[in-house]
Formats: C-alpha cells, structure tokens, sequence
C-alpha cells in the first residue's frame, strides 16, 4: 500500500471514529436542557428549570438596556449557563469564541457588607452582561477583522499568533482586570436602582481606612503586578480600585464620558488607555493619581465627621492585623478562629489575649476570603467545628484545638453558617443546595442532618446563632427586595415545624451581621452599617430595644463577650482585621459619613434613570423559539480560522487552523494544514495535517508529518516524519481542590517514522511502531495567598508505555513520588522529586531504553518553565545523551523567595516578579548490573522572570545554568545554559 493511500484512509479513520464519539455513553450521560430566544439561550439541568424564566427574562431585560447604553449590538447570541458547582453565587463571562456566561445560582456570600445588591440572579445578570457588552463591543475596524479570522479566536499557547489574532478581533479583551470589574460594578448598581458595591459601605470603609492608616495606593501598573496578589484583599482590590476610580470619573467628569471611555465606536481607539485619553484629554495615570488625591481629601473630610463625636477607644489584642479572620470565640483567655493572610496557608489557630501570639492547630483546604470557614465551637471538649472546600461543596470537619487531631464528619453536606448548641451537644447550620437555603440541625454525633426548615427563593438567612441554654435560635435574614432582618426563633418551636419568629428586627437596607446571644440569654450582639460605618449593637430580647455600644472611624465586626464584660471584635485596618477589645457602652450619639456614589447621584441625576426594572415585565413566551435538549455534537459550528507559522525538521511552514465546536467547547475539531517553507521537502514531507477532534473524555487525532510551532526555536524538537493515527481517553476519578487523581490512556499508530515519538535523537529502528500508553496521577499541593508556585504537598504518578514493532512486545513501567513543604520564610519551599523505571525487552533495542538529558526547554516554549522537574531532563548533558534499561532519580529543589517589581515596565508588558530556584540531581541508570551501572550528577540554578503581555496574558522568561557530572557519552558531563520564554 502507498504512503499517500494510507494517508487518505487514516484521514478517513479519523473523521468515521469522530463521527461516532457523539454517541458514546460518556456524551449521552452529560445533557443540559435548552430554552431558546433570538438573543439568548439559557442551558440548566432539571433541577434549576425552576429559575430559567426568571433567567431568562433577567437576562433579556439588561441585554435590552446594554445595547442601548453601551451602543452594543452582540456578534453572536449570548449562552447563559446555569450551575450549581459551589456553595456561594458567582458568574463569568467569556466572548471568545462565542459570547458566553456562567452563573452559579447559590446565595452570594453575606459578609461584612461586601456584596450589597438587590435580587441576586438580576444583579448577577446586570454585571455579567456589562462585561459582555465591553468586551464584545465592536466597531467596522474589529467586525473586518473577525469577518476575515472567522469569529473571535480566542489565545491559545499551541498557535501563540492568537495573541494578535486576539487583540484585533476583541481589543477590549486586552484589558486590565480593574478596567472590566470597575464599569461591570458601577454600572450594577445604578441599574439596580442604586443598590450596589458603588454605593457600599465596604468600599468606603476600604478607602476611609487607607487614608486613615496611610496605607499604600496601587498605581494602575501596582494593582494589576502586586495589587492583587501579596495583598489580603487580593483580587477583590481589582473590584475595589476599579469601582471606584470608575465611580470618581462619573463625578469628576460625567456619566456620559465614563461610558464613552467603553463604547467601541468606530472613532474610538482600540487600546483602552488610548481611548482614555482621547476621551478625558489626560493621561490615564495622571487621571489615577488625581484620584487618589481626591481620595485623600475626601475620606479626610469623612474621618473629620466621625470625630465630631468621641471615636470608642479599643486595645489591639493582636501586634498586627490578620488579614481575613473567621467567627472566633473566647475561651480561657484565647481567642480561638481561623486565619487567612498572605505568606501562610489558612489554618485553625489559637490567638493568645495575653502576648498576641497565634498557635498553629490545623490547615483549612479551601478557605474563603473575609469569612475563611464556617465555625462553631464546643468549650466543653475543645471541639472546633469548621468547613473545607467553602469554594466546592463544603464538608464538615472537626479538630482537638489541644492535640490537632482533625477528622471529617460530613461529606460535601454543603453545610455552613454553624451554630453549637451547648445543650444537647448538636449543631445548627444553613444548607444550600439548587438555589435554596435550608436550616438544617446536625445531632451529636453528628454523623447525618436533619432537614428543619427550607426557606423560599430569595429568601437568604445567613449568620446563625444559637443561645447558650438552646431554647432560642437567631437568624439575619436578607429579603429579595434588599431588605434585612433580624429574626429569633425558638429552637422547640422550629423542631415541632413552626417557621414563625417570635421577634423581629428591621435594619432595613443595612444587614445585621454576626448577632450572638449573650451569655445569659437577654441580648444579642452584632455589627451594622446602620448609619453607613459598621459599628456594634446590643438588641435587647425583652424590649426589642436596640443600642449602639460603638462609634468607630472604620468598622468593627464579629463581636465576642469577654469573662470581664468587655467585648472583642475585629476592626477593619488598611492590613485586614485586626481583633481588638473595647468597654461596650450604650452611646445617643453616632457618626455618619458621605458616600462617593450619592455624590454621583446627587450631582449628575442621569444614573438614577438608568434602573432597569423589574425582569417581570418582559413577556418571555414570546420570544422563546425553541425549547429541548442541548446536544454538543450537534451543536459544533466553526469558532474561528487563521494562518498560521510552524517549524518541522529544522524549516518552516506556512498554514491555515481552523476551529470547530460547540458554544460550550465540549465536542471541538481542530484542524492544522501546512507547508514547507525550508528544511527537509523530499519522500513527501512536504505537506503536514493535523486533524484534533475531542469530546467529553475522548480524543481522536490523526497527523501527516506532525509540525509545531516551537520547533522553530529548538533545541527541543516533536515534528515527526509519517503519520499517526492516536485515540485517547481522559477520566478525573478524584476532583477535591487541591486533591486530585486523573487517568488517561491512549493508543496510537505511527508509520513512516524516522525519530522515536518523544526522543528526538534516537533512531527508529522499525518505521511502524503501535504505542499504548497509561497513566495514573495524583496532585495534593497547596500554595499561600501570594504564592507564585506550589509551596507544599505531595504527587506521585504511575506509567506504563507498551511498544509493538515487527512483532515484539516491550512494555516500560515508571513512577513517581514527590513531596515539598514550606520553610519558616514565606513563599520558600523545598522539593524532592524521585522516579524509578524499568523497561522489557532487550537493552541493545532503541525500544527498549529511557532517555534523559538536558533542560529541554526550547528558546519560545509551552510547557512548564521548570522543566527539570521531569523525570526525563537532566540539566547538564545533551538531550537523550543518557540511557538505561532501568533507572532511578531523583532532584533536591530549593524555592527562594519572588522578588516582586510594582512599576517594572507599562500596562501593556510588565514585569511582576523574579523567582529563583536551585536544584540538584542524581540519576542513576541499570543499578542492578554493577558492569554497565552508571551514576550522573548534576548540579544547577533557574530564574524564572514574569512578565505579563497586554495586561493580562502570562509569560515567563527563564534563564538557567546546570553542571552534569560523570556518565554520558563526554564521560563527565558539561555546563548547559538556558534560555527560554514560555508563552501564555
């Protein structure tokens, strides 16, 4: 048979078993159901089909208002996509390659005022779609561009020209995170009837105690290269600084301006700073340092205001603020909580109130920001009840604060909000699930939940407590319309089924958060932003009687009674929040403040038109044109296509890739057809194809004299002459962040050959050679807030490769085990990397050797800048110059510290830190024949330089140097440099 036949019937083979994948058990298992409108489509499963209408009409509601205030018609109909994948509301939008949203249907989370909006699914409508309608925005420029590109390619790292492609179909996707963040919030509090972060009182108690603290102002470069990152807030300060620099522009200047910063009209400028400038006539940093001039003055003027009565004096309990702290309770003179700041993974700890030192009990996995974990707490047995995964479905936990011993109780019950009830020893708490909130009651031994109450849709109760003798329990309670409550209840009542309280409390727009009950049951303590600044109230249960025992110039939260009748409580600081105690007395008197969106509202009137209304105006069932089942397979359409330059063998090649798939990219076809330019053009290697096509777990991919982009940069090379036809299957058996197994395997048939696949320096001996390959791979690594890599943790892999050719049957097996834990200096680690391997067959068979050598990174690369880290490099000796039968290795890693650079380079290309490594090897190949036993050493360091391009998209510039010693073909090694840029 002709190579050129063979050829055409692998191509064949290709697209018959692609055509079938669509019908496997895995793609028939995953079906999402579909209600369709011109504009719109909303894909949910059953179990959310209850909220798709009000969705739906959400989402048509503010597509109506973006396209009118943003001049905004969309390139394509936008997907919403409903899940409920956490324990706490979210969304995200993409528009590459089509214009998509995400939302999460559980309840935002209820914390220290940090998402104040109306109903949640209309605000999360309102900013996900300002997002699209900023980033999808096109004028005649960008509509050419994705006219001749076939849509909006998005950027991938295997065809880097996708940068550019990007940035000329979607220039406002090269923006910086404050940029999008800032107008999304703005503008969700004005068409949300004012009711929004612009208006909040988190924000301005951000900036008040800034000003009060002199903490540091990012500068736009800061914010996006340390802003977000080494501090607490990390990229919630994205949120912050852009809603309200957003907010101060609409002041400053108008409304109208600020939206025509964002309106891609045909006379506007692509780059967001461009247009900036041509829109205000100043540069955009010295608008930003204009700012936060006015900034200063004007939280000035606001500390001035909290001052005209006395501020309540409070004594630190801590040296330095913590950053974000969990309800804490007293006992014995600690403060017993969780911890979350940067340089550390967030742990239960135990604050001593007499020295301010914390002890160290156990590591939260998956901690949360502002609140880190759900707790409650049993002085009794020294019991801390806690949550992990709060991003995921939570589990419940318990650990000894005396011994750290820690174990699980509960498994993803996505239970939160616990309150211990000392008189039975049970547990109270809130369950979300499918958009609802449910008060459920967890028994000692607290091995399963009990269903108590499942309120209405809309309906948040958050914050619970319960009294110390058991017979009450204490809810805050958010209402649709934005109101909130305070609601007592009385414990038998609730078990018996009532659901009416017998006392309530309204705080009207401002929540009351953190209410404990009194040690002897007559009050409730807690924080609200009553009069806009968060300070603490007393509610008497008798009178209904409510006192302000603060007047504090930033906020305080979380209140806690000490054995002296002092109270504890966290007060916010330009650092985080820091546990203080202060005399609670009943103050007549309290501060109040400006806040920076009323001025808006006050001086430019126009905002106040811009509420949308209520979703219920609009008359759904007629607009729907088609109701059903969402079907991947069926649903693939082309996603762009774009030339391309890839190297083969030494030389270019000159192509066109196209891309097909579905909205949400689960069944998708990548297509690569190239030529030559230079390099080796005869015996038909001339021409190169590659045809991809995955869906769900599998893959099926076929390619003709395999080019790749990165071999024109060597040393490392994966052309490969002949073709190959490869089907693969992927699995995630174990998906518990940052726990996680996945097994992949994969068969695949190459002829033609002239290199082995993976080993670009040893001869094939056969040209046709069948590959199976599996994989088995666990990760477990954490890293701290701030961290630029993992800090601590363990992987191992298990590998097994089977060659057949001309009859003869090797299989290889390797494995691996690595561990890493953190050193007393943040963000230091250190690393031992081992692998072991032995392979059948005979040693003189090319088949049947592992090969090892070099850094293996190529000049511009894709993969992993730390790729010493492989079982396969050895820094030091050429690329495949080692080889064994069997082998063992292994490599110390040493972490230094990230320097990090603020101001390093512009918006567009900056540098965010240097990191540098040192690492040393041992390898050592046949150890069971001491004749040809060998030992090599090697010896190296690495800096590794990130950089970010376009404001957002990641690149790493590496530079190392390694010395081999003993073995090789030299017979001792060399020094090896290396230089390599990794993109995206």
């Amino acid at each position: 048979m002709g190579r050129s036949l063979r050829g055409h019937l692998l191509v064949v083979a290709v697209l018959v078993a692609a055509s079938a994948l669509p019908d496997c058990a895995a793609a028939q298992s995953f079906q999402l159901q579909s209600l369709e409108t011109k504009d719109l489509r909303v894909l949910y499963t059953p179990d959310d089909a209850y909220l798709v209408p009000h969705v739906a009409r959400s989402f048509e509601n503010s597509l109506q208002f973006q396209e009118r205030i943003f001049h905004w018609k969309p390139w394509d109909r936008t997907t919403v996509v409903l899940t409920d994948f956490s324990d706490y509301g979210n969304g995200g939008t993409s528009v590459e390659p089509f214009n998509e949203v995400t939302l999460y249907i559980a309840p935002d989370l209820k914390a220290m005022g940090t998402s104040p909006s109306s109903e949640r699914l209309f605000s999360t409508a309102n900013h996900e779609l300002v997002h699209a309608a900023t980033m999808d925005g096109w004028n005649a420029r960008d509509a050419r561009w994705r006219r001749f590109l076939g849509g909006k390619p998005r950027p991938v790292d295997a065809h880097p020209e996708t940068i550019l492609y990007g940035y000329l179909t979607t220039p406002r996707m090269s923006v910086p995170r404050w940029f999008q963040e800032g107008i999304a919030v703005y503008m969700e509090t004005w068409m949300g009837g004012g009711i929004g972060r612009a208006q909040g009182p988190y924000d301005e108690m951000v900036f008040r105690a800034m000003v009060r603290d002199h903490a540091h102002f990012y500068s736009p470069l800061g914010l996006v290269s340390v802003g977000t990152s080494v501090n607490f807030e990390t990229m919630t300060n994205a949120y912050l600084y852009g809603t309200r620099f957003m907010t101060y522009l609409s002041l400053r200047y108008s409304p109208q301006q600020l939206l025509d910063w964002f309106i891609r009209s045909n006379d506007s400028k692509a780059y967001y700073a461009d247009q900036f400038q041509q829109v205000f006539h100043i540069p955009l940093d010295q608008a930003w340092n204009d700012w936060i001039a006015w900034e200063h003055g004007f939280q000035d003027a606001n500390l001035k205001k909290v001052h005209e009565y006395p501020i309540t004096p409070v004594t630190p309990l801590a040296p330095r603020a913590l950053g974000s702290v969990s309800r804490a309770f007293i006992d014995h003179g600690d403060l017993v909580g969780a911890f979350r700041y940067p340089g550390k993974l967030a742990y239960v700890g135990v604050l001593s109130l007499k020295d301010g030192t914390i002890r160290h009990v156990v590591d939260i996995k998956g901690s949360m920001k502002y609140i880190v974990t759900s707790s409650a707490y049993d002085p009794a047995t020294g019991t801390f009840f806690y949550t992990q995964n709060n991003l995921d479905y939570r589990d419940l936990m318990e650990v000894d604060i005396r011994t750290g011993k820690s174990r699980r109780l509960l498994r993803r019950a996505r239970i939160g909000d616990l309150a211990f009830d000392p008189a039975d020893r049970s547990l109270w708490g809130l369950r979300t699930a499918n958009g609802y909130v449910t008060l459920v009651r967890i028994p000692y031994p607290y091995s399963e939940w009990h269903q108590v109450h499942t309120f209405p849709y809309g309906v948040v109760p958050f914050d619970l407590d319960v009294s110390h003798d058991g017979s009450m329990l204490s809810l805050s309670v958010a209402e649709i319309n934005g109101a909130n409550f305070l609601h007592l209840y009385k414990t038998a009542g609730l078990l018996a089924g009532g659901t009416t309280p017998f006392a309530t409390y309204s705080f009207g727009q401002a929540a009351p958060e953190g209410f404990i009950f009194s040690r002897d049951g007559r009050q409730l303590y807690g924080s609200s932003y009553y009069t806009g600044i968060s300070n603490i109230y007393r509610y008497d249960i008798a009178t209904g009687k409510v006192d302000a025992l603060s007047n504090i110039d930033t906020g305080l939260f979380r209140p806690m009674q000490l054995p002296d009748g002092k109270l504890a409580a966290l007060e916010y600081t330009g650092e985080g929040f820091l546990p203080v105690e202060f005399d609670p007395m009943p103050l007549d008197d309290l501060s109040s403040i400006d806040f920076l969106g009323t001025l808006v509202a006050e001086r430019h009137p126009i905002v106040k038109t811009w509420g949308v209304g209520s979703p219920s105006r609009i008359d759904l069932d007629s607009l729907i044109t088609n109701k059903g089942v969402y079907r991947p397979g069926h649903e693939m359409r082309r996603q762009a296509h774009y030339p391309v330059v890839e190297g083969y063998r030494g030389g270019g090649a000159l192509g066109w890739h196209t891309d097909f798939g579905d909205t949400l990219s689960l069944y998708t076809l990548g297509i690569d057809a190239a030529v030559s330019t230079g390099g080796p053009t005869d015996h038909g290697q001339r021409l190169h194809l590659d045809i991809d096509y995955k869906a769900m777990n599998w893959e099926v991919r076929y390619w003709h004299n395999h080019a790749d982009f990165y071999d024109l940069f060597g040393p490392v090379r994966t052309s490969l002459k002949g073709d190959s036809l490869l089907v693969g299957y992927k699995r995630t058996l174990i998906l518990d962040d940052p726990r996680r197994l996945d097994f992949s395997a994969s068969g695949a048939y190459y002829t033609g050959l002239s290199t082995l696949p993976g080993f670009q320096n040893v001869n094939a001996s056969v040209n046709n050679i069948f590959v199976a390959r599996t994989r088995l791979k666990y990760t477990d690594l954490k890293q701290s807030g701030g961290a630029v890599d993992r800090e601590q943790g363990i992987g191992w892999n298990v590998d097994t490769t089977t060659y057949v050719a001309n009859g003869r049957i090797i299989p290889q097996l390797h494995a691996g085990f690595d561990f890493g834990f953190m050193l007393p200096v943040p963000h230091m680690s250190l690393w031992l990397y081992n692998s072991a391997g032995a392979s059948g067959g005979s040693r003189d068979e090319n088949l049947a050797n592992f090969y090892f050598g070099g850094f293996q990174n190529n000049y511009v690369d894709n993969q992993d800048p730390k790729h010493y880290r492989e079982f396969d490099s050895f820094p030091g000796f050429k690329i495949d110059e080692l080889a064994g039968h069997t082998f063992a290795k292994s490599t110390l890693e040493l972490n230094l510290p990230p320097w990090r650079f603020e101001n390093v380079g512009s918006p567009g290309f900056f540098l965010k830190w240097i990191r540098p490594a040192l690492f040393t090897g041992v390898l050592v190949t046949d150890p069971g024949h001491p004749a040809l036993r060998s030992t090599t050493r090697d010896a190296g360091l690495q800096l590794d330089l990130d950089f970010s391009v376009l404001n957002h998209l990641p690149m790493t510039l590496s530079a190392g140097y390694a010395r081999g010693f003993g073995g090789g073909v030299s017979g001792g090694g060399s020094d090896e440099w290396m230089l390599s840029l990794k993109i995206l």
